[in-house]
């Protein structure tokens, strides 16, 4: 089951590394539509294109973001939040899912976690 799947997911992922927010947005209705998550409450709908899981979402590309405050437009879900990576999923060579972290502490992400967690998102792509 995806859903379970990926709550289980993001639970080891949060669980392991300490992050703030570790979860899934998924593609409804032209908008990303919190999916299972670990953290603070969150977002429930994000439009394409706007803050980080948006931009991620219209660009079809894994964004690593040092300072979320540097980020024009970064829509503030918890003001903890300091740095983050949000890493696209595909079906049909379209995005339809991003998973989406988190972090207290500036400078958390960098190409390793984009690495590892893209190859991630291959696996779960297989089930969406």
């Amino acid at each position: 089951d995806l859903t379970a799947n990926l709550a289980n997911i993001s639970s080891v992922l949060h669980q392991t590394f300490r992050f703030l927010w570790t979860g899934f947005y998924l593609v409804k209705d032209n908008q990303l539509v919190l999916g299972p998550f670990q953290g603070p409450v969150a977002c429930t709908r994000i439009n394409y294109g706007k803050g980080v899981c948006g931009k991620a979402w219209e660009q079809g590309i894994t964004l690593v973001v040092p300072d979320v405050d540097q980020f024009p437009g970064h829509i503030a879900c918890s003001s903890s939040s300091r740095s983050e990576i949000v890493v696209p999923g595909f079906k049909n060579g379209v995005a339809a899912i991003v998973l989406d972290v988190d972090s207290e502490q500036l400078s958390t992400f960098d190409d390793t976690d984009a690495r590892y967690l893209g190859q991630l998102m291959r696996i779960i792509e297989a089930f969406i």
